[in-house]
């Protein structure tokens, strides 16, 4: 095998086929298929972040709650800590939320990067928001912004070559040190 191994340049050509070794560690991320497939909906139709709010502290992933808005883990996170900002009102777009969503939301996100760069030490801040499904937006049906904590070392080959993230930390984890730690006390 070790003969066969420090061939392998040789033999880039024979790795075509499948359960041939490469010399490649796996990471298996079957918890992000159904986000890769589409197939994020609840089954009876309902909006997600209309039905986040609502749910059991066990099951829910908010970590924040303010009047109209709320904090929430994202399921499918780009880093631990991948924050939505979300309205609790059912709406699609930035233009059709009121002033004071607009004033909320923009105070929660500052209260999200004071929280996370408290709790995890994060260097800086990737803050966006996409506007339909030719922008991004995985859910376009409820406006959602999205704070995710950046690293400087965070950024390696994994999302270019494995399309795949390492994720240090469990969202439960997470989401129990985000609401015990929320800067502005408001706390699911």
């Amino acid at each position: 095998m070790t003969e066969y191994l420090e061939n392998l340049d040789d033999r880039a050509d024979q790795f075509t086929l499948p359960g041939v070794p490469d010399a490649f560690q796996r990471l298996w991320t079957p918890h992000r298929i159904a986000y890769i497939q589409g197939d994020t909906t609840p089954k009876d139709g309902s909006c997600v972040f209309c039905v986040a709010p609502g749910q059991s502290e066990e099951e829910s992933l908010v970590v924040a709650r303010g009047e109209s808005v709320y904090a929430v883990l994202n399921l499918y996170p780009y880093n631990a800590g991948h924050l939505l900002i979300c309205p609790y009102r059912h709406v699609a777009n930035y233009d059709e939320i009121s002033a004071e969503e607009v004033l909320e939301m923009g105070t929660m996100v500052g209260e999200a990067i004071r929280t996370l760069r408290a709790v995890s030490g994060a260097h800086g801040f990737n803050l966006g928001v996409n506007q339909g499904k030719v922008a991004g937006a995985g859910i376009e049906e409820h406006l959602h912004q999205h704070v995710v904590p950046r690293w400087g070392q965070d950024s390696n080959f994994f999302p270019i070559v494995a399309r795949s993230k390492a994720m240090p930390q469990l969202l439960g984890e997470m989401r129990d040190i985000l609401r015990s730690s929320w800067f502005s006390g408001s706390s699911s």
